[in-house]
C-alpha cells in the first residue's frame, strides 16, 4: 500500500508520535516516517528536495512554535514547495476558533486524534 516516501510526523508527544508512527508503517503508508517534537525544527528539511516529505502531520498544540506557527510560516515558502506537501492537521482540538483560524492557513486535511487505520484511508 506504500503510498509516499516521506511522512512526517510533528507532535510534542513522544508516545502519541511513537503510536501513530508504528501505526503508519504497519499498514505501509510510507517508506519512511519521521518524527519531530518541534514543528520549527521541520522547516530544513522541507527545503531540499531529497528530505521533502509527501505528508506533514501536525499537531496544533505544542509549546514554543505550535502549528498555527509552522502554518504561518510554511504559507510564505514557494509555491512549488506548498504544493507538494500535504498538511494534515492531526490534533485533539475541536475549538471553533481553532477551525476558524485554520481556514486561512491552508492544510489539506483536519483530523481529530487518536490516528486510525480509517482516517490514515482518507489521507
Amino acid at each position: 500500500m506504500e503510498k509516499y516516501q516521506i511522512i512526517f510526523l510533528v507532535d510534542d508527544d513522544d508516545v502519541t508520535s511513537f503510536i501513530n508512527q508504528n501505526l503508519i508503517e504497519e499498514v505501509g503508508l510510507a517508506r519512511q516516517v519521521i518524527t519531530f517534537t518541534n514543528a520549527e525544527e521541520v522547516f530544513p528539511h522541507i527545503t531540499h528536495e531529497k528530505t521533502r516529505p509527501d505528508v506533514i502531520f501536525l499537531d496544533l498544540k505544542m509549546p514554543v512554535f505550535d502549528g498555527f506557527d509552522f502554518l504561518e510560516k510554511f504559507k510564505s515558502l514557494d509555491d512549488e514547495i506548498k504544493d507538494s506537501i500535504k498538511i494534515v492537521v492531526l490534533t485533539t482540538s475541536e475549538n471553533p476558533r481553532d477551525k476558524e483560524r485554520l481556514k486561512y492557513l491552508g492544510f489539506h486535511k483536519y483530523v481529530i486524534k487518536p490516528l486510525s487505520r480509517d482516517k490514515l484511508k482518507e489521507i
